[in-house]
């Protein structure tokens, strides 16, 4: 049970290491539509990451108080 908590831990940390690199790799863009449209995808999956992932740690230590 604890793995999918870890697991979960990590793949927000992945999403949130590509979230910073594109971040960091906006400033290289001239195209400031182009530039909104990257920061606001980048912003969406990187809430969408933090929203499942305390989704999943609920779940993850409700199994564990259970036990």
């Amino acid at each position: 049970v604890s793995d999918a908590g870890v697991g979960a831990l990590c793949a927000r940390s992945a999403v949130m290491g590509a979230y910073l690199n594109v971040k960091i790799n906006l400033s290289g863009l001239r195209d400031e539509q182009l530039k909104n449209e990257f920061l606001d995808k980048a912003e969406h999956w990187r809430e969408k990451a933090i929203i499942k992932e305390r989704d999943i740690l609920k779940i993850v230590e409700e199994k564990i108080i259970n036990l």
